[in-house]
């Protein structure tokens, strides 16, 4: 199932397909190595469910919504 990663759910994993981002965010998500086929998992969600904390080869980085929803991602089956 392809969506973006805004949709990820706490505690699951999906792999980063794309971005749809352009200019210094773009660098810098690629610089925390959110890059195509990069895994990533949802580690923590803030309670009023904004930013949303996520695992990426082995750190923890936090993201606003809107950054989420330019990372277009793909969730493996079981």
């Amino acid at each position: 199932m392809t969506t973006t990663l805004d949709r990820l759910r706490n505690g699951q994993t999906a792999t980063v397909t794309a971005l749809d981002v352009d200019g210094a965010e773009r660098r810098r998500l690629m610089d925390l190595g959110v890059l195509p086929g990069t895994p990533i998992h949802v580690d923590r969600v803030s309670p009023l469910g904004d930013p949303t904390a996520y695992l990426v080869r082995g750190s923890v980085i936090a993201l606003r919504r809107h950054q989420a929803r330019g990372i277009h991602i793909t969730i493996g089956q079981g």
